[in-house]
């Protein structure tokens, strides 16, 4: 399979495992996932034309750090959600500890997503996750979700 084949193919797995669209899919390509669903590695490409950029801030472009967050609880539901066992199930954020912002976020960095599940205990499981910029922590924390019927 040619290259533009496999990252179509990728695009339309991440909107499979993932109800967002349009402004708001933050993850632009998963790098790998662990055969059990536990582990996963995205990336969201940081451009200046992101829509956020023209208020926040103006002449000085920084991530929102609640946008960074979202970026890793997408690549969480999109790891956790690519299971079958998970088939019609939603991830909704139900909470949020321990998150510390490291560095600002600009555009044209790439954030390197890398969630952990730490555990599941029915449909509420709970994540680490961090976001490297340049092998440089931005931001990390835990991350709560339940899981419920996405109809």
């Amino acid at each position: 399979m040619s290259d533009l084949a496999s990252r179509t193919n990728q695009v339309n797995e991440i909107r499979r495992a993932l109800p967002h669209r349009y402004p708001f899919l933050l993850v632009d390509r998963i790098v790998e996932v662990s055969p059990d669903g536990t582990r996963a590695v995205a990336i969201k490409n940081v451009t200046v034309n992101e829509p956020f950029f023209q208020g926040h801030f103006p002449d000085n472009a920084i991530m929102p750090g609640v946008l960074i967050v979202e970026a890793l609880a997408q690549a969480a539901g999109a790891a956790l959600l690519g299971s079958a066992a998970r088939d019609g199930k939603l991830a909704m954020l139900a909470g949020l500890d321990g998150f510390r912002f490291r560095r600002p976020v600009v555009p044209g960095d790439t954030l390197r997503l890398e969630v952990a599940l730490i555990k599941m205990r029915g449909p509420v499981g709970r994540v680490q996750g961090r976001a490297l910029v340049d092998g440089q922590v931005a931001a990390e924390g835990e991350i709560t979700f339940a899981l419920v019927s996405s109809s």
